[in-house]
């Protein structure tokens, strides 16, 4: 007579879920739709077990390898504008408008720190080194001198300096870093990316903090912060002429348009199993106020792929061709 199964193995071998290595692109606040669609992809019972992510997809897939996406999502959907304001540290030297040390501050008293190697998960922050003209991927040390190095975005954050190299914004060459997950040993790999064909924006739903929406407070943020900035333009005489864009404004609209005909080149290129994408034009990039509306427009747009999709048998693995470095 043979032996029965032991009593728990079909229940055990029926609890796995499939696997996934996640990339996250650039967009600043954009990017806070990446939180969204990560407790999506856990809602529709895959196991994130690889993050690769570039500028706010570094930020967001570092703290979520750390286990601590929750405390940031309750945090940042709590901001106002003004605390946004108040997370700026201006300069006028070093090569940004901002020093970057203030937000890196506040997110490691309330997060903590960790190193790279020692994530229960495999992560990558996609950085650019501008000495070298070439990605960086870096994979061991300081998770937030990491982060600090994806997201200094030219001419508003200050460049990193990490082991005697200038680093900035990993979105200037790959937005949506698929290529350092290719080798990972996931069943699928998915991408999340906020560089989309912008899309007719629905009416507008307040999202205001009660007292800044008690006291009329709607102007834009880029608005407020260019009345900060040198050589401003007299106030009645901007209220005499149409609306130009600001600097900020400008800037962020230029990255964007750069940003999403890379990103088309690289997904093209480097197709994940599964592409999430939400338009370039869901917010500007300084519009962390608005956290808890992009989060759920993430959250919708990932349940609305992954219960479109149809997943294969199996994902390709092959030879990355890559030109980049892992780690300073």
């Amino acid at each position: 007579m043979s032996s029965p199964l032991p009593v728990d193995a079909a229940p055990a071998a029926a609890a796995r879920k499939p696997t996934v290595a996640l990339a996250l692109g650039a967009g600043g606040a954009k990017g806070l739709a990446h939180i969204g669609a990560i407790e999506e992809i856990e809602r529709h019972g895959y196991q994130i077990v690889a993050i690769a992510g570039t500028s706010m997809g570094a930020l967001i897939g570092g703290i979520y390898a750390m286990g601590k996406l929750e405390a940031y999502r309750d945090w940042v959907s709590a901001l106002a504008r003004m605390d946004v304001l108040k997370l700026v540290d201006w300069t006028f030297s070093g090569g940004g408008l901002i020093k970057g040390e203030r937000i890196i501050g506040t997110l490691r008293e309330l997060i903590g720190d960790a190193r790279i190697e020692d994530l229960p998960l495999a992560y990558t922050a996609v950085a650019t080194d501008l000495d070298r003209e070439r990605e960086i991927w870096l994979t061991r040390g300081s998770l937030f001198d990491a982060i600090r190095a994806s997201i200094a975005i030219p001419t508003i954050f200050r460049p990193q300096l990490l082991d005697g190299r200038r680093l900035v914004d990993g979105g200037l060459l790959n937005p949506v870093p698929v290529t350092p997950l290719i080798r990972e040993p996931a069943d699928y790999m998915f991408a999340v990316s906020v560089d989309g064909a912008i899309e007719a924006a629905k009416p507008e739903v307040a999202h205001e903090h009660p007292v800044e929406a008690q006291n009329g407070y709607r102007h834009r943020i880029g608005e407020f912060i260019g009345r900060l900035m040198p050589h401003g333009e007299a106030k009645d005489a901007e209220a005499a002429r149409p609306r130009d864009p600001g600097m900020l404004d400008l800037l962020a609209q230029s990255m964007d348009l750069m940003q999403a005909n890379l990103a088309r080149l690289r997904l093209a290129a480097y197709a994940p199993d599964l592409l999430i994408q939400l338009p370039r034009n869901i917010s500007m990039a300084y519009e962390f106020y608005r956290a808890r509306e992009l989060i759920e427009l993430g959250r919708e747009r990932a349940n609305t792929v992954l219960s479109e999709w149809k997943p294969p048998h199996h994902r390709f693995v092959g030879d990355a061709g890559l030109n980049a470095d892992r780690g300073p």
